[in-house]
């Protein structure tokens, strides 16, 4: 006769685990992240900024010899503060470009699906900015400066920061734009080269338009980026009149908050 002697089996414990909740992420959290995760590329290839640089640079270098010999460098005083917001537009409007590719790649489509806020996707794009802002006031002002360019340090800072809030706003403005025109690249570039040159010429950067037909100023007067020339000019020349820097300050303001409320609206309802 066989006889099974089964084996007293222990029974652990169970271990009873309380589940943590995962701590949310803020709002600024997200737009740092989004903003970091666009300032890599530009920290990694520096030299972009320096490409971004040669349209201005060839304006300088064509234009200015065409002016007028003041012999105290006036001339060169009005110029040059129009030449640094010339490429605060031209860079902020070029921004919407990358995002295209991402469409097209899409990269963009698993942006959207990834926790962050979508909100936060528009402002750190557009906050990216800032740098390409400051690095090609920079360059500008080193290149003028040895050419009868009076350097007031204290207006050209606070000229950055009078073209930060007009430079994301358009930042905004160019990523709403590429949204909106998907996988169609031509209709981004269309629609920003349309636009961006009569932005342009209305706010006096190349030429003054205190001779312009009555039309042509009154158009003018619309144009926010007039504002903010107006008051770059008198920053860069060392003045501060509060009431034509309220006037551009006020403007680039304008541009951001619009930009911004358009951006995330789109940003908001991409798919």
């Amino acid at each position: 006769m066989t006889i099974d002697i089964e084996a007293p089996t222990a029974t652990a414990p169970a271990v009873r685990r309380t589940p943590v909740p995962a701590k949310p992420v803020g709002l600024v959290a997200d737009i740092v992240n989004v903003l970091v995760r666009e300032l890599q590329p530009v920290l990694r290839q520096p030299v972009s900024v320096l490409f971004a640089m040669v349209q201005p640079l060839v304006f300088l270098g064509l234009f200015a010899p065409l002016l007028p010999d003041t012999g105290d460098g006036a001339a060169l005083q009005w110029f040059v503060p129009g030449i640094v917001a010339m490429t605060a537009l031209m860079s902020a409007s070029f921004t919407g470009a990358n995002l295209s590719e991402e469409i097209i790649s899409g990269s963009f489509e698993r942006l959207l699906v990834s926790p962050v806020r979508r909100s936060a996707l528009m402002v750190g794009k557009s906050l990216r900015e800032m740098v390409p802002l400051v690095l090609q006031t920079v360059i500008i002002v080193a290149v003028v400066t040895p050419f009868s360019f009076d350097l007031h340090l204290l207006g050209v800072l606070t000229g950055i920061v009078v073209l930060v809030p007009f430079s994301v706003g358009l930042g905004a403005l160019s990523l709403a734009l590429a949204i909106a025109a998907k996988e169609q690249a031509w209709v981004f570039w269309t629609v920003q080269q349309t636009a961006i040159f009569p932005l342009l010429l209305l706010s006096g950067v190349l030429l003054p338009i205190d001779g312009a037909p009555g039309w042509l100023k009154t158009a003018s007067d619309l144009n926010p980026m007039k504002y903010v020339v107006d008051a770059e000019r008198h920053l860069f020349a060392g003045s501060f009149p509060m009431d034509t820097l309220a006037a551009g300050f006020g403007a680039s303001v304008l541009v951001g908050a619009f930009g911004l409320w358009v951006g995330v609206r789109t940003m908001n309802r991409a798919s």
